[in-house]
């Protein structure tokens, strides 16, 4: 392929690719670029009022990550209401799963806070029935979170 240009062209691109830059890249930005970006980030997180996150965690400022990455991943997923379990049907093409008690459809926010069938163990690990999303899964996650959702069978459909 010497000779012809497509390939020179590669060939260098290919060999300076490799070559330490020699300049340096300025890595402190300003703090009122900083403020400035976090502030845009903000104002665009606050039209998002659609969004189950938002609902959660109406401010970007960043949440401690959970010390054990699974619970941190089934965590993230709870917050944000995509789970195996509520999505699945989007995958496999059936209707949207719903609950057999209420004939509600299946969202997190349904099984974790409103479904029925698990009001006595709400009130076993909670001691309330009367919960919302933030109250389980906000900023500071509930202790009892996990056990509820290993005693109610939810824990490995996550």
């Amino acid at each position: 392929h010497v000779g012809t240009l497509g390939n020179e062209k590669a060939d260098y691109a290919s060999r300076t690719a490799s070559i330490p830059i020699e300049h340096t890249i300025p890595l402190a930005i300003p703090k009122s670029v900083q403020h400035y970006i976090f502030n845009k980030w903000q104002e665009t997180w606050d039209l998002q009022v659609n969004n189950k996150l938002h609902r959660i965690k109406p401010s970007v400022v960043l949440w401690p990550i959970f010390p054990i990455r699974g619970f941190d991943v089934q965590l993230t997923r709870l917050r944000i209401g995509h789970t195996w379990y509520t999505h699945i049907h989007l995958l496999s093409g059936d209707s949207v799963p719903l609950c057999t008690s209420c004939n509600e459809v299946q969202t997190v926010d349904h099984i974790l806070t409103k479904c029925p069938d698990f009001n006595s163990s709400r009130l076993n690990f909670f001691k309330t029935a009367i919960l919302d999303m933030n109250d389980l899964v906000g900023e500071i996650p509930h202790p009892n979170l996990f056990a509820f959702l290993w005693v109610i069978g939810f824990l490995f459909r996550i």
